[in-house]
């Protein structure tokens, strides 16, 4: 438990714990191992020393990481694997690989819950927050982070509070609630001073003095961007002094001191590059090459812009790699290649539309402004019992059947619901038919990003929120009625399930009416996701996913043929786990003679092609395949399993 309280504290702030004294306990722990003790013991050693070699050297750090986690697995050792997530989770947190990141934290919170280790969950849930800001979900950011500080304040923890009230107020930030930001790190300020916390009171001088910024009270920010650093080079803050240095040069060249700026912004360049952090040498280099193109030194600036572009992609900072497209936008516009502004004002405004879609702000907002610290579970029980009487009133109304026996008011519920059923698929059909036609007519007038905004909120607000109130009516049904006959609980247990599938649909669509363009890196991002579902429901098959390294990740496609293709593969997937008894199923993209080929293959039992009668699941695929001008083959043999190969 001490070690996962000093990886909090040290993961929350972010700052390098190098030191002789880790060299020493690095020596240490290698005789522990030498001496070849249990397994147990052997994964405690690993671990501690993937920890103290985080800041002496990263690939040793993997390393040992690495072999904790092999050990641990070999050993059936829960614990010592859940602690390799979370290490190697912070190893690719500092590397700025947030995805990766993300995705071990997650199974270190698995165990954590299993166990009910509420400052473990607390810690964990902290990491999560951080990270899916880096990458700028904020509604996930904003999920997690209120987690952590909902157990933080349960245990009157007021240091590890404080450093989540820091996030969330970086979250207000960047949403441009600059006041109720500054007030929120003022007050996080006093915690640190009272409890001589110099790290976090940094961070907090920092924070303040971003705030400042954003409100115009220059000598505020420099004031505190002053008291900062002081701090920060008496205690060897490296982290922090980068970014410090960073933000004053950005307010030197906000006053068009140049010189000053450029000073600052290579002082923390250095500092960042020898950090490894990578998401701060993005956003030096950007900021250096804005500042030479106000400075009107032309040579030096593609450069420095397409460097920090590069990692920005590369680690998936959005909102650096729209920065970098408003500087290129600028550079081009300068050097009057008209081809290259249009080009980089397209890039600036699909990412822009991405990052500050109003339904995730809204959304986003909406859940901090419910958020209360001392009322927060009251108001949580008050809205449950809100809903759970609404819906009771409803379905007093809508049923009239008060009075009648149990039967009777079974029977007329089942009724309404299949009825409400047929009418919703009515509607869904309808509103497809209404949606082609409005996205021709788009194409035509110039406006389809903004129709489809509209479109996917009103599918989202509407269509979902009834689909939700179906499931909830269902389960109403079966838990308030205590329900005997088996033939109708299975009916209803039937219709429940079919509801939250076509919620699953309704999110693909909406995620694909949301963009303008689907990406191939989208793609896969899309389909690793039901993979790992598809797994997750299915312990017998195993599932392989890869792609051809010579493809260009850059290649987009329309948001109607990315989606044609995510279904083909979904159905593909779909049918083989449901009809082919398949131990592993393989999804590949590749590349061959210029053009884009997906196969996804089995081991089943197959079926003869010319005898088997084609049913809507791959009657559905020819149809997407020819909608979107791709050629489908369909291949299976008796025994030998299938594949299916679409060629774009």
């Amino acid at each position: 438990m001490k070690k996962v309280l000093c990886l909090t504290i040290c993961v929350i702030f972010n700052f390098p714990t190098y030191s002789q004294e880790a060299l020493k306990i690095i020596d240490s722990l290698k005789q522990v191992i030498s001496k070849n003790p249990t397994d147990s013991l052997k994964i405690k050693a690993y671990s501690d020393l993937c920890w103290y070699y985080r800041d002496v050297s990263i690939d040793s750090a993997f390393y040992y990481g690495n072999t904790a986690l092999k050990l641990s697995q070999k050993t059936k050792n829960e614990s010592g694997e859940a602690q390799a997530y979370n290490d190697l989770g912070i190893l690719y947190y500092d590397s700025s690989n947030y995805t990766k990141s993300i995705s071990y934290y997650k199974r270190t919170l698995a165990y954590r819950e299993s166990i009910q280790d509420s400052m473990g969950l607390a810690a964990i849930n902290n990491k999560l927050g951080i990270s899916y800001q880096r990458i700028f979900k904020m509604d996930s950011a904003i999920y997690h982070a209120t987690n952590a500080l909902k157990i933080y304040e349960a245990k009157n923890h007021s240091r590890y509070a404080a450093l989540i009230k820091n996030n969330i107020a970086n979250i207000y930030q960047e949403f441009k609630q600059y006041k109720r930001a500054l007030a929120t790190h003022l007050e996080v300020a006093k915690t640190y001073e009272q409890i001589n916390d110099y790290e976090g009171l940094t961070i907090s001088y920092t924070n303040i003095g971003n705030a400042y910024l954003y409100l115009k009270d220059t000598t505020q920010t420099l004031n505190y961007y002053a008291k900062g650093i002081e701090i920060a080079e008496k205690q060897g803050l490296k982290r922090e002094l980068s970014t410090l240095y960073n933000n004053l040069g950005s307010v030197f060249k906000g006053q068009k001191k140049f010189a000053e700026a450029i000073e600052m912004y290579n002082k923390s360049l250095t500092l960042r590059t020898n950090l490894s952090d990578n998401y701060g040498v993005a956003s030096a280099a950007i900021n250096l090459g804005s500042l030479y193109l106000s400075n009107g030194d032309i040579n030096n600036v593609e450069d420095q812009l397409r460097f920090g572009l590069d990692i920005s992609k590369k680690i998936e900072a959005k909102e650096l790699e729209m920065n970098a497209y408003a500087s290129l936008l600028s550079y081009y516009a300068f050097r009057k290649n008209t081809d290259s502004v249009i080009h980089y004002q397209n890039k600036y405004n699909s990412i822009q539309d991405s990052i500050f879609n109003e339904r995730i702000t809204k959304e986003v907002l909406d859940v901090q402004e419910k958020y209360n610290a001392s009322e927060r579970e009251k108001e949580i029980l008050a809205q449950r019992a809100n809903i759970a009487e609404k819906e009771l009133d409803i379905n007093q109304k809508n049923t009239q059947i008060i009075g009648l026996g149990i039967l009777a008011l079974v029977l007329s519920l089942l009724g309404y619901l299949v009825y409400k059923q047929q009418k919703l698929k009515n509607q869904q059909l309808q509103k497809e038919g209404e949606l082609k036609e409005a996205l021709i007519k788009i194409e035509t007038q110039n406006s389809l990003q903004e129709q489809r905004l509209t479109i996917s909120r009103d599918l989202h607000d509407n269509i979902g929120a009834q689909l939700t109130f179906i499931i909830s009516s269902i389960e109403n049904l079966q838990y308030g009625f205590k329900i005997t006959n088996e033939k109708l609980t299975n009916k209803l247990t039937s219709i429940s399930a079919f509801t939250k599938e076509t919620i699953y649909e309704l999110r693909d669509t909406i995620w694909a009416m949301n963009k303008n363009e689907i990406s191939l890196e989208d793609l896969q991002t899309r389909i690793t996701n039901f993979i790992e579902k598809a797994n997750i429901a299915s312990d017998e098959t195993a599932f392989e996913f890869n792609v051809d390294s010579e493809l260009n990740k850059d290649i987009t496609f329309t948001s109607v043929q990315g989606m044609n293709m995510y279904r083909i593969i979904q159905e593909a997937i779909n049918n083989a786990l449901k009809y082919a008894e398949v131990k592993t199923i393989m999804v590949s993209f590749k590349k061959v003679n210029n053009h884009l080929e997906i196969s996804i293959s089995d081991d089943g039992v197959g079926f003869n092609i010319n005898e088997i009668q084609l049913g809507n699941g791959l009657n559905n695929m020819k149809k997407r395949a020819a909608d979107m001008g791709a050629h489908i083959v369909m291949e299976s043999q008796i025994n030998k399993g299938s594949n299916i190969v679409l060629t774009i």
